[in-house]
């Protein structure tokens, strides 16, 4: 059983999530709005967030960056009307681990959700679930980079772009393999997304992000990940 908190201002929606969740056998809390639904994930300790875009007050973009700005790294899951890639980018770029357009199928949800639940079975096929270069070592089940100096927590989608680029350590990936091999973004799109990503990585993983010796830009193409020492 998990504990699911419900970020959405259409009530019919929002009971009939409850519903469906609760018959998977999941205790579940409905908030409707950002505002409300930012008070009660920091109150209690939620195993998965599943939120609206569109909420009164605050919306869903504005709510996720909050929490992850209070370093709350619990999974969150988009639920949004509005489906175009640069809406999807925006969300990932706050910090949501998952996106689903409305209108969904039930069943899908349900298997999103069982997904976003079940982080230790996330990477396929059976992944080497600890990396480590440069006195640092990264741990992609509990989606955490460790050091000398401690624990530093990854969003799952940091995670999943920074093993993607080290699995292919040496070789130049480029920023449209990566929001459609990664993200599943197959339109034509705006490639900052993968920057600012990229930007926040060098922070958590390089003695000096200024001047990077790991993730590398190649300059009119993409990245590339050196193990270096």
């Amino acid at each position: 059983m998990a504990r699911v908190l419900v970020i959405e201002d259409e009530r019919h929606l929002a009971d009939g999530l409850k519903f469906n969740l609760e018959a998977e056998g999941h205790e579940v809390e409905l908030a409707d709005s950002g505002e409300e639904g930012l008070k009660r994930a920091g109150e209690a300790g939620f195993d998965l967030i599943l939120l609206d875009i569109m909420l009164p007050g605050i919306d869903g973009f504005e709510v996720v960056s909050q929490l992850r700005a209070a370093a709350n790294f619990v999974p969150v899951l988009m639920l949004t009307a509005r489906g175009r890639a640069e809406d999807v980018l925006k969300g990932f770029e706050a910090g949501a681990d998952d996106y689903l357009p409305k209108p969904f199928d039930l069943s899908i949800l349900l298997a999103r959700v069982r997904g976003l639940l079940r982080r230790r079975d996330w990477m396929t096929p059976a992944p080497k679930n600890l990396m480590a270069f440069d006195g640092k070592t990264v741990d992609f089940d509990n989606l955490e980079v460790r050091d000398a100096d401690g624990r530093t927590p990854l969003t799952r989608l940091e995670a999943e772009l920074l093993r993607y680029l080290m699995d292919r350590a040496g070789r130049t990936v480029s920023r449209k393999a990566l929001l459609e091999e990664v993200w599943g973004v197959h339109e034509d799109t705006d490639t900052r997304a993968i920057d600012n990503f990229v930007v926040r990585l060098r922070r958590l993983i390089e003695p000096d992000p200024a001047r990077p010796k790991h993730l590398l830009t190649v300059r009119g193409v993409g990245y590339r990940f050196e193990m270096g020492s």
